[in-house]
């Protein structure tokens, strides 16, 4: 029998303790930019039972309640009970930051332009869905979101912050199909275990998976220990940044691994990232191929990067020499180019620390713009 070719995705909800991370990192960085656009922000944070730690370099003329911003998250999640992981009224904020290392400034400030550190990033797009993303991916972020926002309408009885989906696609044919959907959401002690996972299947999964065209004739497995009361920063420590191939395509393109919550785009790690998307994005909607993969790289201090490569799995559509030249006479990739070109210094980043940071639906984000489309097509 042959055997069948599957590729697996997962995403994480808000409530996910590396998450809740991820979202304190970035609304800090988010509340520094609202008063000081220069801001330089490298922010840290660690989540266990009631207890946060918030940590790193900020250089900032910005006047922030740090602790405040962190219990604001806490709430908007929905952690108001310390039985569910953590209560944002009663949770211990541990505030410890320093301002950046003058050493790094010297290669970064406005008359150098240099990159915030030297890395590897990368960028991906294709033709799968609409989005220009993975399948896997994009429906698993779709699962969590589905769900999420119904927890917080108070349609989804019992469920609690805390939740995980995994989608595995079945490529062994032409078209691929679902084959496994796997949801592990947190819930309540007292609740009725048939109901629940009812909802989950018809509300959530069904809801989600019909929405791609497919049937709902796929292995559905839903809380497969049985019983998920205890999560949150209970259940599990959480840590900025641990969640990055869930930041970027699930999986189906590789990381440079630099994360991106909590640093402003100064560091190449997250607007060399952005970039990456951006180019890919227009590249395969300008249809120069049908899939493609770039990396780039940097040096710290030094403007221009010190390389670039791209992958387009036999899709292109002209020679890759031509895109190669495509790229470099309409895109500035020094990292003040860069900050420039997608308008980096806003305070936009809190809603990209959940969900994924690419290919949404839900929020307007600059690097998802497809405003080159049209000058890359003349290289065809």
């Amino acid at each position: 029998m042959k055997e069948k070719v599957l590729f697996t995705s997962e995403s994480v909800s808000i409530g996910h303790p590396d998450k809740i991370c991820d979202q304190i990192s970035d609304a800090i960085l988010d509340e520094c930019f609202k008063q000081d656009p220069n801001s330089r922000v490298a922010c840290e944070v660690f989540i266990t039972t009631n207890y946060v730690v918030i940590g790193g370099e900020i250089t900032t003329n910005a006047i922030v309640n740090y602790e405040q911003v962190a219990r604001d998250v806490l709430k908007e999640i929905g952690y108001d009970d310390q039985d569910k992981g953590i209560d944002y009224r009663t949770c211990k904020v541990e505030v410890v930051l320093d301002s950046q290392s003058v050493d790094i400034a010297l290669g970064t400030n406005d008359n150098v332009g240099g990159a915030g550190d030297q890395g590897i990033m990368f960028g991906y797009a294709c033709k799968e869905t609409k989005g220009y993303m993975p399948l896997a991916i994009s429906i698993a972020h779709h699962l969590v979101r589905v769900a999420t926002n119904k927890r917080l309408s108070g349609e989804f009885k019992h469920a609690r912050p805390d939740m995980k989906a995994q989608v595995t696609i079945d490529y062994s044919e032409a078209t691929p199909k679902i084959d496994t959907v796997l949801m592990s959401v947190q819930h309540d002690g007292d609740f009725d275990e048939a109901k629940f996972h009812s909802f989950i299947k018809e509300q959530v999964m069904d809801e989600v998976v019909s929405k791609y065209g497919f049937d709902t004739n796929y292995k559905a497995l839903i809380n497969p220990t049985g019983r998920f009361v205890i999560g949150g920063p209970h259940g599990d420590t959480g840590l900025t940044g641990r969640k990055i191939i869930v930041d970027t395509y699930g999986g189906s393109a590789r990381h440079g691994g630099g994360a991106f919550s909590g640093k402003d785009p100064s560091k190449v790690d997250r607007s060399g990232a952005y970039m990456m998307r951006y180019i890919a994005k227009n590249l395969v909607a300008a249809n120069l191929c049908e899939q493609v993969e770039l990396q780039v790289s940097y040096a710290i201090g030094v403007k221009e990067p010190t390389s670039i490569f791209l992958e387009t799995y036999g899709s292109e559509k002209v020679e890759k020499d031509v895109i190669l030249k495509a790229i470099r006479e309409n895109f500035d990739l020094t990292p003040s180019g860069i900050i420039d070109t997608l308008q980096l210094r806003q305070p936009i980043y809190k809603a990209t620390a959940a969900y994924g940071h690419f290919g949404r639906s839900d929020v307007e984000l600059p690097w998802e713009k497809l405003d080159k489309v049209e000058v890359l097509a003349k290289y065809l």
